[in-house]
């Protein structure tokens, strides 16, 4: 299945951008029998998964953690150096200004607008740039991002000018054209299997390179966002930026060879992402399942009064793992004294433990054994 996606072509400026063919081309798109064993191992586990989230009590706060997990995948691809561990504490209002942490939490606020407008917006080229938009507006790159719009001037991947870039990408023109037909394959949903259209959507989107700033993360955004729309998953709860940031340089060669026609190599590399991730996933969804029951025993155990407020902040906890006495008074309505007993009985059953030993004050307490699950 490899195919020209497109060429390099000497520009008036003297240097060459790769100016994608029509896309998608016709009738090429035969997969060998060892892809389609792949695919099909790769479905097999997306439904398993499915099924999983679907016994998942609170699975809503459930995907805050598998949201911002992939969030600090797909930010550290692009150079941010905050950890997801940084992120929740400036999102729970416990850490000192981190910029880098911001670009974890746009990446957030940007999936979570995506998933929410393709309820009832069509995936298009607007939606692509509204996403953009959510992602840039505010993050460190919007004095040259330009969010929410596709560029109108050229660009380049890597080196100090276009003539010793690693890839310069179509003049803007071209780059109209090829968007339009990108609009088009999106939309194509019965002429090719769905997890290899969206392996293609992300591979042509990133060769597009239509935004200034962002189209790495715009790029991943896609592959969540498309195995929602075209049902694999009811929730968000599959992404591949963890394998990507994990195998980076792979990832890189793969889009590259994609670029030079290998686009069987990038599928099949896109298809391990999906099959590693999926895996990774329903391990994760047991652990989740196991230590919650064990911890909702040790709450039930207490009086009345006690588990039913217990019950409700451990709940919480599932998408907020790190908590001030403030956050437990929002949750609660308890007064300070009420939030600060909850903590403490939560220490005594070992479920919270006090997170910056040496604070005085602003002290922040965390559901270590929940964070880890997402740190391993």
């Amino acid at each position: 299945m490899n195919i020209e996606i497109g060429k390099n072509i000497k520009q008036p400026q003297g240097f060459e951008a790769f100016v994608p063919n029509p896309f998608p081309p016709k009738g090429v798109f035969t997969m060998p029998p060892k892809t389609l064993v792949k695919i099909a191992e790769a479905d097999r586990l997306i439904g398993k998964l499915d099924g999983i989230t679907h016994t998942l009590p609170d699975v809503d706060f459930f995907l805050n953690m598998f949201v911002a997990k992939d969030a600090t995948s797909s930010s550290q691809i692009e150079g941010t150096q905050a950890s997801m561990v940084e992120a929740i504490e400036k999102d729970a209002g416990v850490a000192a200004n981190m910029n880098d942490a911001d670009d974890i939490l746009y990446y957030i606020k940007a999936l979570n607008y995506g998933i929410k407008r393709l309820k009832d917006f069509p995936l298009s080229l607007r939606l692509i740039r509204e996403t953009h938009e959510k992602l840039m507006v505010g993050a460190r790159a919007t004095h040259f991002a330009d969010p929410g719009q596709f560029r109108a001037s050229q660009n380049w991947i890597s080196g100090v000018s276009p003539a010793k870039a690693s890839l310069v990408p179509p003049p803007v023109e071209d780059m109209k054209r090829s968007l339009g037909d990108l609009e088009h394959f999106l939309h194509d949903e019965e002429d090719i299997l769905p997890l290899v259209h969206i392996a293609l959507v992300h591979a042509q989107f990133e060769t597009i390179h239509p935004f200034l700033d962002g189209n790495g993360r715009v790029g991943r955004l896609l592959v969540t966002m498309l195995l929602c729309h075209r049902n694999l998953l009811e929730r968000p709860v599959l992404f591949l930026s963890s394998y990507f940031k994990r195998h980076q340089k792979v990832y890189y060669s793969c889009l590259n060879g994609y670029h030079h026609g290998e686009t069987l190599g990038w599928v099949e590399f896109f298809l391990d992402g999906v099959i590693d991730t999926a895996n990774e996933s329903i391990a994760i969804s047991k652990q989740i399942r196991e230590l919650r029951d064990k911890d909702m025993m040790k709450i039930q155990a207490l009086g009345k009064r006690e588990s039913g407020s217990g019950i409700l902040v451990l709940s919480r906890l599932f998408g907020n793992p790190i908590v001030t006495t403030k956050t437990i008074m929002d949750w609660t309505g308890f007064t300070r004294a009420g939030a600060q007993k909850i903590i403490d009985r939560f220490i005594k059953l070992g479920i919270l433990s006090l997170r910056n030993k040496k604070a005085l004050y602003d002290k922040s307490y965390v559901y270590s054994a929940y964070l880890n699950i997402f740190l391993k």
